[in-house]
Parts: structure tokens; C-alpha cells; sequence
């Protein structure tokens, strides 16, 4: 598919979008910091040039290695230290649209076989923070990694267009067969076993930035923690990390477009408290923030100072489905029912998000849709979300409930909900509590666990109910689905059915665009029609509040902001 066809969805997506994140080796121990207000820089202790620009999208990320972080907070820090195939550019407005990064597509072949073959030519002046020029290699050592079971990356499975892939993952071949080559530095040749549709998309993402296979065969798992081995080759270079305080991220001089970076650093502070964010923010110690207290929400739009933008995700309950009682689907059904989804839209997070009725957003293009409709439209919806039958899906739960042996709750075992430290997540855990206990009977205790190591214990499936949320990592529906294919990297639910395997194989196995959404709707009937394996509560919108005097950020509805061009007004 072309850059235009690509950049066309995009944009017919967030015109669709009225009102709407994703582990590795972790950092060597580090001495907590118990109050982080009191260990965050001023602007003058961080300052490395003119202007510092201090921004908070998380708390201390689990990794800031391309191919191992699986978080929007940890990919919105990649993007400004690494740069892709191709890349996120502002549209003007505001907005990001694809953009040749690293290297120019000089060729597209569909071959006879339906494989196709994209051909690139390396960007002249590439060239890695320590100099060094960026060569088709460093892309080919990439992607061979990232596919590579040793590696174990959560998001080997993004490049599985790739021929030989399959292989590669399973550790039947060698990683050289996989179909990624460079006859000489400057071009890169990527064969996929079917025409990919966004396929694009995927050469922006974190997974695939290159990364030296020197520094990371001298340091090993150890390269990201340090500045001196951290090697990158986008518009930032790591300057500083101080653990559960702030990574600060300087000009790169040899960045080939360092002339129109806006900051000379970039400070990301780590912190999780609203409140403490909220306060530096109002200080000048922040310029940006995507999160605000939930008690202060209403006050900040209809001040116009909180601003809403399109998102491309859901926020649900994920059940480890292999342990009882989750290991019942008729329970599974049952807490997803009583879910009050509107009280938690309207009440809780009152920034215009949308009552999930399925789990692929609203918003995600269905090609087999007729004009103007979208996956979730030409989907439906698997319960109503509409208010006035509310009672009658709690009752449907209660019958449920007694099916599976736990009449009005009696003899049901004790149950904890896992989410992390965000004054958010507490919320609406403390919602779902209630509604738990009054319609099901059921006493739910709640578990809340710094961010690095909630998504470890969710992901080793070490939980019975925790909050989750996924952000698309491209366009397509194919970004919220096969992520549950059995044994998944990010298949926290542990789910596994071999009919909605097949049913994402065969989506990825046709060049047809009809076939593919089909069987795509098949895919999402099973995991949640069928199985309710996750009980989805809203569609996002992203929140954030930007200092006045800040211009040039931009966004796409990923959930990536980039920061390298802001500027402070005279």
C-alpha cells in the first residue's frame, strides 16, 4: 500500500473519531524515591541549552529498549531518541503523518506469488549519535533480533508479514533466512509473504528503530541504562537517568536535521501521583502533562484548559482465564455485564469517552464496510451499553453467576483486582468494586502496584482481574486482535482457542481487504462474543494540558506526542 493510501485512512480515522497501552528485562535495582515532588529537577538543575522543555507521560518505564518496551509512555520516549524507516511528521495542524525517516522506499513490487518486495535507499547523512553512519545492516541486525525467541520481545509479532518468519520466531531457522537483506549499506530489501496494508505504519514503530549490534553485544542487557552505551540515532541522545526521577534527552549533533530541533533537552519526568503532577505543572516545573485529578477534570474543560484529543484505544478488564473462577466463561460474562460503563464515562472519567460495546474501538477502518462506517459499526455491538438496560443485563449476569454454581455470590472465592498507581485506575477500580459487590454478591479487594511491576505481574499472568488498556500500534484491526493469539507476547489473558488462531491466520494469509475484516469479525465474535475473555469498559480520548507559551507539539491518535519542534513564544 502506498504512503498516500496509508496517510488517507489515517486521516479519515480521526475524522471518524467525535469522541473516543501496550515487558523486558528489567533496570539493575535502583533506591526508590518515596516522595518524587521533592526529587524533581528545576529547570535550572536539568537545563543543558536555552530551553528545557519538562514533560510527564508516566511514571519510570519498565524499558527504553525499541524492541522490549510495549508501553505508549515508553514508545513516546523511544520515538525522540530513535527514528524508524519511516516516520511521524506534523501535518501543520497539528496532526502526524507519515514521512520517509531513515530511508526512502525507491521500489514496490507485488511479485506473481502475491509476496511483495520493498526496496530502500538509505538517507544520506544518517548517522548514529556517536557518529557513525546508519546502514541498511543495522536495520537488518534489527529486525532479525526482534523476530529472534532469544530476544523475547513482546512485539516479535509485528513483523510477521516478513517471509521466513514464522520460522525465524519458532527457532526452526536461522534468523539470517528471515526475509530482510542489505546488498550493500546503503539499501535495504524487506520481502513480506502478502501484500500488508500497513505495512508502512509498522517501519514507524518503536519495535523496528535500529539499534547497534555492537554496543548491545559489548553491554548486553544492560546498553539502556547508560548514556555512554544508549546509541541512538534519532533527534535526542540520553543525556541523564536518575531512577523514579527523570530522563533527560539533549540535541543529537549529528541528528541529519538537528538545525530545526526546537529544545535543547527534553526532561521526562517520571511520576505517577496526579496531584504532584497537577502542582508542578501549575508551578512551571511541567510544561506538559497527560494526567490531572480526577476532582479537577470538570473545572479544567469548562476553563478550556484541559484539551481532549482523538485516541484510538479501549480500556478494559482483562481475566486470567486459565485459573478458576475466570477459567468459567458464563463468570467472565457475568462481570462484564454489571460494568455500569456509562456511570464510569460520565462520572468518572468526564472527558468524552465513548461505552465500549466491543472491543476494537470506534474509528478503525473496515475496508468490507460500506463508506463511512467503521470496524466497530459494521461489528455491532455484543451487549447494549444503552442506560436503560442496565437492569437487564445485571440480571442476565445474576443467571450467569447461578449457573456456574455461584447463586447471589454465595461460595464464590476471593477475588482481587490489580491496577496501578494512578488516581484514574484507583477510581474506576473502586467503581467496578461496587458494582461487583451489589449486583453479583461478590467481595473484589483491590491491589495497587507501581507501574513497573503491575506490568510484569500482569503479564506473567500473576492476577484474576487487572485493568489493561491497548492502543492501537497502527490503523487496522488486526493491532487489537492478534495480540490474543495463543501465547501471544502481550496475551496477558493467557488466551488461547484454536478457532480464533485460524481466524487471525487467515486474516493475514489473503491480499483480499473483504476476507481480511472478515475474518477479523470472526476473531473478535470468538474472543468476546463467545469467550468474554475481556470485559471492555470505554473507548479513549487522550487528555493533556500544554504551557501557553509552548508551540510545534504534535500528535497522532496512537498516543504518540512529539516534543523535538516545540518552541516558547516571544
Amino acid at each position: 500500500m502506498s504512503t498516500k493510501r496509508i496517510l488517507a485512512l489515517l486521516l479519515c480515522a480521526v475524522m471518524l473519531f467525535g469522541a473516543m497501552a501496550a515487558c523486558a528485562p528489567k533496570a539493575p535495582e535502583v533506591e526508590d524515591t518515596e516522595d518524587v515532588t521533592d526529587t524533581t529537577p528545576t529547570p535550572e538543575q536539568t537545563a543543558t541549552g536555552d530551553f528545557d522543555l519538562a514533560v510527564c507521560i508516566a511514571s519510570e518505564p519498565e524499558t527504553i529498549d525499541p524492541a522490549l518496551n510495549t508501553s505508549v509512555d515508553g514508545a513516546i520516549m523511544v520515538h525522540h531518541f530513535f527514528e524508524g524507516i519511516t516516520k511521524w511528521v506534523d501535518d501543520g495542524e497539528g496532526n502526524a503523518i507519515l514521512a520517509p525517516g531513515q530511508a526512502e522506499m525507491t521500489d514496490k513490487t507485488v511479485n506473481d506469488d502475491e509476496t511483495v518486495t520493498y526496496t530502500y535507499k538509505m538517507r544520506d547523512g544518517a548517522k548514529w549519535s556517536d557518529g557513525q553512519p546508519v546502514t541498511a545492516d543495522d536495520f537488518v541486525y534489527t529486525w532479525q533480533r526482534l523476530a529472534t525467541p532469544e530476544t523475547a520481545a513482546d512485539y516479535t509479532y509485528m513483523i510477521d508479514m516478513l517471509k521466513g518468519y514464522d520460522e525465524v520466531a519458532s527457532g526452526e531457522a536461522d534468523p539470517t533466512t528471515l526475509g530482510i537483506s542489505a546488498p550493500d549499506e546503503t539499501t535495504l530489501v524487506i520481502e513480506l509473504s502478502y501484500d500488508c496494508p500497513y505495512f508502512e505504519e509498522i517501519c514507524a514503530f518503536p519495535a523496528t528503530f535500529p539499534v547497534r549490534q555492537d554496543v548491545i553485544e559489548a553491554a548486553g542487557d544492560q546498553w539502556t541504562f547508560d548514556p555512554s552505551t544508549y546509541i541512538s540515532n534519532g533527534p535526542y541522545v540520553l543525556n541523564e537517568w536518575v531512577h523514579n526521577s527523570y530522563i533527560k534527552g539533549i540535541q543529537n549533533e549529528n541528528y541529519y536535521e538537528v538545525e530545526t530541533l526546537g529544545p535543547d533537552s527534553i526532561t521526562f519526568q517520571l511520576m505517577d501521583d496526579a496531584n504532584s503532577i497537577y502542582t508542578a505543572f501549575q508551578s512551571g516545573t511541567l510544561q506538559f502533562i497527560d494526567e490531572v485529578p480526577t476532582d479537577e477534570v470538570e473545572r479544567l474543560l469548562a476553563s478550556d484548559e484541559l484539551n481532549i484529543v482523538d485516541y484510538i484505544g479501549t480500556y478494559f478488564t482483562c481475566f486470567q482465564v486459565e485459573k478458576a473462577p475466570f477459567d468459567d466463561a458464563r463468570v467472565r460474562e457475568a462481570f462484564s455485564l454489571v460494568i455500569d460503563r456509562n456511570y464510569i464515562v460520565e462520572k468518572v472519567k468526564q472527558t468524552g469517552e465513548l461505552p465500549a460495546s466491543g472491543f476494537v474501538p470506534s474509528g478503525v477502518y473496515d475496508a468490507a464496510g460500506v463508506e463511512g462506517d467503521d470496524f466497530r459499526t459494521v461489528g455491532g455491538e455484543y451487549y447494549s451499553v444503552a442506560a436503560e438496560d442496565y437492569e437487564a443485563n445485571c440480571e442476565r449476569a445474576r443467571e450467569l453467576l447461578a449457573e456456574a454454581g455461584y447463586p447471589n455470590g454465595e461460595g464464590f472465592p476471593a477475588v482481587e483486582y490489580l491496577y496501578n498507581t494512578n488516581d484514574d485506575h484507583r477510581a474506576i477500580g473502586e467503581a467496578l468494586q461496587d458494582m461487583w459487590k451489589t449486583q453479583l454478591g461478590v467481595e473484589v479487594s483491590l491491589n495497587n502496584q507501581e507501574w513497573a511491576v503491575f506490568l510484569q505481574s500482569r503479564k506473567v499472568g500473576d492476577y484474576q482481574i487487572a485493568r489493561h488498556g491497548w492502543i492501537a500500534d497502527y490503523n487496522d484491526p488486526i493491532s487489537f486482535l492478534d495480540m490474543w493469539y495463543t501465547d501471544g507476547g502481550n496475551n496477558d489473558a493467557q488466551y488461547s482457542r484454536a478457532e480464533f488462531d485460524a481466524a487471525i491466520d487467515a486474516a493475514k494469509a489473503t491480499a483480499d481487504p473483504a476476507e481480511r475484516m472478515k475474518q477479523m469479525h470472526i476473531a473478535e465474535d470468538l474472543i468476546i462474543g463467545e469467550d468474554h475473555a475481556l470485559a471492555p469498559i470505554y473507548f479513549y480520548t487522550q487528555r493533556y494540558m500544554l504551557a501557553d507559551d509552548i508551540e510545534g507539539m504534535y500528535h497522532t491518535p496512537l498516543g504518540y506526542f512529539f516534543f523535538m519542534h516545540t518552541s516558547k513564544a516571544a
